[in-house]
This record gives C-alpha cells, structure tokens and sequence, in this order.
C-alpha cells in the first residue's frame, strides 16, 4: 500500500476551500497521510492534539515528528526539567495518536551533525528504550552512516532495532546531505522528498529567508516517472509505503505529490467530502 501526502498541511493554497482553520480537513479531502511537524517545535498540548484527530477521517495517518530536544536540536532553553521529562511529554501527546488508529509512525530526524559515533549509536539506542511502544522511523542528515566502511551495519542496526529507514531525495552538497538509498528495514517504508535545490542547500542557515529557499524545487515529469519506479520497487518489500514532499516553499509540494498519484494509478477511499478535485477531475 503506497500513501502519499506533504509536510504539514499549511502550506499548500491550492488545497484550501474554507477557512485558514479548516486547513486540516480540506488537505484530509485529497491526501491519506501529512507529517505533523509542529511537534517537533514545541510538545503540543492535549487540545491541539485532539483537534486533529477529530477533524480529519477515520483511516488518516500522522506522520509525527519528534520533539527537537529528543535528536540534538534544542539549542535554547529547554520547558523541561531534563531530557527524562521530554520524552516523557512526548509519549503522552503521541500516544491519542496511536489509540485512534492514526499514528503512522514517529519520525526522528538526526541533525546534520550527528554522524556514525559509538556515542551516536547509543543515543539511538536511548530513543529506541524511550519510544519502543511506537514504529519508529530514523532520518540521518550526516554521509558517514551510508560510508562503505558503516553502511552494511547501519541497515543491520535499523533492522535489529525494528527501525523504519527514512529514504530521502534531496540535493548532493557535502557530508550534510545523504544519498537516496532504497533500503527497507522494517514493515513499513517512508520516503522524503526535499527536492534537488543544490545551491539553496548550500545557503548558510544564518540567512532569514533559508528555510524559504533550500525547499524550493519543482520535480520535473521525468523525475517523478524516476522515482515512481523507485517507490513501485520499495513498495514490493514493504507492507505500507509513505511518500512525503517536503518541496513545500514554492507551493509544488501538493501538485507534485498528485502527478505521482496519477503516475501511479492510486485512488484513496475514506477521505474527507470535498467539492471538486482544485487539479482538475475527480482521483
């Protein structure tokens, strides 16, 4: 089963039929999945939480992200009296997820910093002890896991620790961005697509606008067909397949995910009602 959706459901104009608050439920109305990445900026609190498994349909699916402070990122003070109580806060606002039948998977995406250490693999191994009652998906940002020297033991450890492997397309630029590597490691499979934008890869993260830039691609029809094929192939190994387009900043993220749909010959029942297909006839 192959289901696809984008990161976070704000960004997406071509989606949106009512008000900025009904944001969730029309993106519910064209895709399955959406990954939930405001957790990964503050714990959310219960309300939040329930609002978003009540607006959005039965067989929904939150791809949710892990709180910064879990994977390194925190770089200001911390709400938390330790790392314990973080973990902590974060188990209690997934776990309504998990209850509904709505959580995907959690997904811990390491910072670019955190390369093939002992040090690093133990940390993993904390994560794994914290959330072991959740499938768990591990996003590298550093090349040195896929180095020929470690490659062969990343995938062992991933598959011995019941990891989901985050497969990722995005730009080549150096030890901070890792190559696509379809390699299925657990039951389920999650692919990311950050687009192929080098140059705004490479900005420095100091700038303001950076975050606006560096997710700023459009995938071409050729390289849709490429990675269509890519996901049929991953598709064969995995019981469930996640696609998520990250290609937000330019607002393509939502008509690309829909060119791969059709590419793919997949119609998604048990969305939410919507009028009219805004890309033009009903999927």
């Amino acid at each position: 089963m192959i289901q696809l959706g984008l990161t976070g459901w704000g960004d997406h104009p071509d989606l949106y039929q009512g008000t900025a608050k009904q944001r969730l439920q029309d993106y519910s109305a064209h895709f399955p999945i959406v990954e939930l990445d405001a957790m990964f900026y503050a714990v959310q609190p219960q309300k939040n939480n329930e609002k978003w498994i009540a607006e959005t349909p039965d067989t929904f699916q939150f791809i949710i992200k892990t709180y910064q402070q879990l994977t390194g990122h925190l770089r200001e003070e911390s709400p938390f009296a330790s790392l314990d109580e973080a973990f902590e806060a974060y188990r209690l606002a997934v776990r309504p997820y998990k209850e509904a039948g709505k959580l995907g998977a959690i997904l811990a995406q390491y910072p670019p910093w955190f390369d093939c250490t002992k040090e690093n693999v133990e940390e993993l191994r904390r994560l794994r002890s914290e959330l072991e009652e959740f499938d768990v998906a591990i996003e590298f940002r550093h090349q040195s896991w896929y180095e020929e020297r470690f490659r062969e033991k990343t995938f062992e450890f991933l598959k011995e620790n019941n990891f989901i492997h985050s497969i990722c397309d995005e730009p080549q630029s150096g030890e901070g961005s890792i190559p696509f590597v379809p390699e299925v490691t657990a039951s389920k499979a999650l692919l990311r697509f950050h687009g192929r934008n080098v140059a705004a890869w490479q900005a420095p993260v100091t700038r303001q606008n950076w975050r606006e830039i560096r997710y700023l691609y459009d995938y071409s029809k050729k390289e849709l067909e490429q990675l269509a094929e890519e996901i049929k192939k991953i598709n064969q190994q995995a019981d469930t397949t996640f696609v998520l387009f990250n290609n937000n900043s330019g607002g393509h993220a939502a008509a690309n995910a829909k060119h791969l749909q059709q590419m793919l010959d997949i119609t998604y029942e048990g969305l939410a009602p919507k009028q009219l297909d805004l890309f033009g006839g009903e999927l």
